[in-house]
């Protein structure tokens, strides 16, 4: 079959899935206090319409999956799910990103499941700035997770720190330290405008940053394996490895690779613009695989060539939980 290639010449091979827009977390970049608008469980896709979506992508050269949410880990057969995608002919890569709060309970299904790598968000290694943060008291149970993915078994562990002017900038270093004692990859990531949330969070440009720690522990340009959009920086022995996403201060828009699937079935065909695509009407309305496979190319015909987060940063009504990370 035709592989996925958008209209900018870019190989379309990874999905991101969000099986759900809940979350147990009210973290001050992504939902707001209070908000009620998630989507109907009678919306959501079932497993089987999940699954069948990736093999039908998989026959156009998808080849990485990651499970997002909202919190993946607080949809019922997180590991079901994980299994049915890893088994998926062409799959080569299976990951996940969590909160961690759930993770101490799930870590060896997931492991079992087939998930190859996590990426674990920890804005902080304060207990009392997580709580302010992430809108919780839930570092221990973080904690209890990350070192139960360690035991049992996943690497790289990536932890994913959303660096914010004011917040938590001022612990980076230590973050560097914990990252290498602990043999994790840390991934520093911009804040992005998305809802009013987002937008109310001081922007910490990474650029300075990357150069510092560069320059404070010697490191050398590196790749990791996994497709997403990170710029990576090594120690020479290949012991430490820290990753920047920098959406604002430098976008990775020509390389992007990726689309993202809602938990109600529409496929946004880019985290920072409102194209999208609803397949949840043919998944439920008798469509054949060909049909499905004609839309996903019409789908992938409308991705457009970059955001535009910088020059309107006020776009972006929708919430980070909502897309899926």
């Amino acid at each position: 079959m035709e592989p996925l290639v958008d209209p900018f010449g870019r190989r379309i091979e990874y999905l991101r899935i969000s099986v759900t827009d809940r979350c147990d977390l009210r973290c001050k970049y992504c939902i707001p206090e209070g908000f009620h608008g998630f989507e109907e469980p009678g919306h959501w896709l079932g497993f089987d319409e999940m699954e069948r979506l990736v093999r039908l992508f998989a026959r156009l050269g998808l080849r990485r999956v990651r499970l997002t949410g909202g919190e993946p880990l607080l949809r019922r057969g997180i590991e079901e799910l994980a299994g049915r995608i890893a088994g998926v002919p062409g799959i080569e890569d299976l990951s996940l990103s969590t909160n961690a709060t759930q993770l101490a309970r799930h870590a060896q299904g997931l492991r079992a499941a087939g998930v190859t790598r996590l990426n674990v968000s920890l804005d902080s290694l304060r207990p009392e700035r997580i709580e302010r943060i992430n809108g919780r008291p839930v570092f221990d149970k973080i904690m209890a997770g990350i070192q139960a993915a360690k035991a049992a078994g996943f690497a790289p562990i990536k932890i994913n720190m959303v660096a914010l002017a004011g917040e938590n900038d001022d612990e980076i270093d230590a973050m560097v330290a914990w990252c290498m004692e602990q043999g994790f990859v840390l991934r520093l990531i911009e804040n992005m405008p998305m809802g009013d949330t987002a937008r109310h969070v001081r922007y910490l440009d990474l650029q300075p940053v990357k150069e510092q720690l560069r320059s404070r522990f010697g490191l050398v340009d590196t790749v990791l394996p996994g497709g997403g959009p990170a710029r990576y920086l090594g120690t020479p022995d290949g012991r430490f490895t820290v990753g920047f996403i920098t959406p604002i201060s430098q976008h990775f828009c020509a390389t992007c690779n990726r689309v993202r699937l809602t938990v109600d079935g529409v496929l946004h065909l880019c985290l920072g613009q409102e194209d999208r695509f609803e397949f949840r009407p043919l998944l439920r309305g008798g469509a054949s695989d060909e049909e499905i496979v004609a839309a996903i190319h019409a789908a992938i015909a409308k991705k457009p060539e970059r955001h535009e987060f910088r020059e309107q940063p006020q776009k972006l009504v929708r919430f980070m939980n909502m897309t899926g990370g």
